[in-house]
């Protein structure tokens, strides 16, 4: 994994200055503490920062095809790299390298915008093809590498800026950080940030499996910049799936098809360790690794000071099975107090899932023991109907069917009342839900959060977002959807939601390359989606035993006890801001001077609930919703303090935490560079 960033010169070509692209580089160095690489070029200029991993001694960026006229940078792994080496030898390329990214610029002369749907791997790439005057960036299928853009008007000209994060961006000076209110109404919403606009004004998410052309035309001229869809996650009609019914060979095909996988993630030039938390997905891919490998790899475990949510006691049983010495991380409240900001630093989002610090401590400690790369599991809930609210929409089909249908819509509404919902808040859900094209699990998740934009926000935020839809904003192909089995149309909302804005962001490459740790992700891999895509539902799903088909290819490789072990959702305490210590920050985001300041919330509302929500049932939904509500109202004032108005809380801003320059020198843009300038 790397880091990238880019400025282009849209309409003329002033010179980038070797300063600003060092500025934007130093801001992103945890994502490649390795080397730096600069290019600059009559209207444009590019940096990268590495983390090597694929071909050490040889790997540096920008790279570049025979004549100098393609050049690329990279963020990913390519794990197919070595078969398409071989085929564009085949065709009389020369590659000097042994790195995975010197592929792009020869891959780009083959096949132009057709390459990146035959690349298995995970990346954001940008490329630029002198002789066109065109310039491509690219993100892979399913999200794993950020990327984000935006245009700006500065110097008397326009300007097209990207980079593998916002901080890159924000340090150019040449953007300012402000808030965009539809990246925070989809924390409300989602608990994520999926796309396409980010929490900045202006800053866009370029989405999975989607690329963005800009061609530029004669000096003074107007580029044009295009967006297109190269992938797009797609099921077979319902009744019309692989109905697999030669059950041990459809198991032995799936373990095939993830072993694989997992082999390809293990190729790297230096150690690969893995997460464990005692679950059937990371624990199936430690025990493939193993077999691999010959040994088990190095496992990092994150042990919850809960009880309830401790998962250790499961992770060691795999240990021991497998003969692994796990590195064991210690996280509990106070940890995720003392690190919270730290963490929104690196997201770069309001985050509610507290669990993400855990993960971030978790990295860090896989970079302290001096690794760069760790399998995980991730993916796995997401294909294979794995979360509980699949289980609960389960027992509401049948009892659909026990009562013609009538008891699902009352039992929905009174759900909904019971939450506390208002008819604006039951109508908005039914209206998102509308757009989503039904009902899916996915929303029943999404529903312990929404209701709170109702609870807490003020009515200059509704007033904002009232013609706002955060589902139809992802561009859903609802027709189509409409012809999937409705698990089928669930694991779509979760890949082009919960994946993305989530899992592969808040919880994945954000938090583990602040610590310079890439990770990889076997269920990810494009071979093991087209598998699970293409199958009967009931193979995901059957009775109430969520990953079905995982759990007869898992009980080949570890003890019953974990391979049929139910789903246990990953978490970390959520009330630690609240009642087991008051903290000076928490009163001074959530103060009134403070709320109003930033205008998203009403402060009566969040003083109410501040006081009632302790006293609901701990165990309830509706204690689960307040607090996951109250949580978000906190990240997002603790996240516009860090990035937007330092002054709502006596603690630092973004730049001081990141160790980024706030000088605004060495803006000078010049009207060209005479010649290319390779840093």
């Amino acid at each position: 994994m790397c880091g990238i960033f880019g400025i282009i010169d849209l309409k003329g070509r002033r010179s980038v200055p070797l300063s600003v692209l060092k500025r934007a580089a130093d801001a992103m160095v945890h994502r490649g503490p390795d080397e730096d690489g600069y290019l600059q070029r009559p209207g444009f200029g590019f940096a990268s920062r590495r983390l090597s991993i694929v071909g050490l001694a040889d790997g540096q960026q920008p790279v570049f095809n025979e004549d100098k006229q393609i050049t690329a940078i990279f963020n990913g792994e390519i794990y197919d790299h070595d078969d398409w080496r071989r085929d564009l030898k085949s065709r009389g390329h020369v590659l000097t390298t042994h790195c995975d990214t010197e592929v792009f610029p020869h891959m780009w002369e083959e096949y132009a915008e057709d390459m990146f749907e035959k690349l298995n791997g995970q990346f954001a790439v940008a490329l630029f093809d002198e002789r066109k005057q065109k310039f491509i960036l690219a993100r892979d299928r399913f999200g794993i590498c950020p990327l984000f853009w935006t245009r700006t008007t500065r110097f008397g000209t326009d300007w097209l800026i990207f980079g593998s994060e916002i901080k890159t961006i924000l340090a150019t000076g040449m953007v300012e950080a402000k808030p965009d209110r539809r990246g925070i109404d989809a924390v409300f919403n989602f608990l994520a940030v999926p796309g396409p606009f980010s929490c900045f004004e202006g800053i866009n998410i370029l989405p999975p499996g989607r690329f963005l052309t800009i061609s530029r035309g004669r000096i003074g001229e107007d580029a044009t910049i295009d967006e297109r869809t190269y992938w797009e996650m797609d099921f077979p009609a319902a009744g019309k799936e692989a109905r697999g019914q030669n059950e041990k060979q459809l198991v032995n095909d799936f373990e095939r098809v993830l072993y694989d996988a997992v082999k390809r993630r293990l190729r790297a030039d230096v150690p690969v360790a893995s997460y464990l938390s005692g679950g059937v997905d990371s624990s199936t891919v430690v025990a493939m690794a193993k077999d691999i490998l010959g040994a088990a790899p190095a496992t990092f475990t994150v042990k919850i000071r809960d009880p309830k949510l401790d998962e250790t006691e499961q992770a060691a049983i795999i240990s021991k099975h497998l003969s692994a010495d796990p590195y064991i991380v210690p996280c509990g409240s106070e940890d995720i107090v003392a690190n919270y900001q730290k963490l929104l630093v690196a997201t770069e989002a309001p985050v509610t899932d507290t669990s993400c610090t855990a993960l971030m401590m978790l990295a860090g400690k896989v970079h302290e023991k001096g690794f760069k790369v760790a399998l995980t599991g991730e993916g796995s809930d997401e294909w294979l109907a794995g979360y509980p609210w699949y289980k609960f929409d389960r027992i509401n089909e049948w009892s659909g069917k026990a009562t013609a249908g009538l008891l699902p819509p009352i039992v929905q509404k009174s759900f909904y009342r019971w939450l506390g919902c208002s008819d604006d808040a039951i109508a908005y859900l039914e209206r998102c839900a509308k757009s989503a094209g039904g009902m899916h699990p996915f929303q029943r998740f999404y529903d312990l959060l929404s209701p709170s934009r109702f609870r807490f926000y003020s009515p200059s935020m509704l007033g904002a977002l009232s013609a706002h839809d955060p589902y139809a904003a992802i561009e859903p192909d609802v027709s189509r959807a409409k012809t999937w089995h409705p698990i089928n149309r669930a694991v779509y909302w979760a890949g082009k939601i919960h994946l993305p804005g989530q899992l592969l962001s808040l919880k994945g490459d954000r938090i583990a390359m602040s610590q310079s740790v890439e990770m990889r992700y076997p269920f990810l891999d494009n071979n093991v989606f087209d598998f699970i895509a293409g199958i009967d539902p009931k193979w995901k799903l059957k009775g109430l035993t969520e990953k079905y088909l995982l759990r007869r290819v898992a009980e080949k490789w570890l003890p019953e006890s974990i391979a049929w072990r139910p789903k246990g959702m990953f978490r970390a305490p959520l009330d630690g801001f609240f009642l087991q210590q008051r903290l000076p920050y928490v009163d001074e985001l959530l103060s009134d001077a403070s709320l109003k300041k930033s205008g998203y919330f009403d402060p009566s509302a969040v003083r109410e609930w501040r006081g009632k929500y302790k006293d609901l049932s701990p165990w309830g939904y509706q204690r689960s919703s307040a607090e996951l509500g109250l949580v978000a109202v906190l990240a997002t004032q603790l996240w516009h303090h860090t990035y937007i108005d330092p002054t709502l809380a006596n603690l630092p801003d973004w730049r001081t935490i990141a160790g980024v320059s706030n000088e605004r020198r060495d803006l000078d843009f010049a009207e060209r560079v005479p010649e290319s300038v390779a840093c």
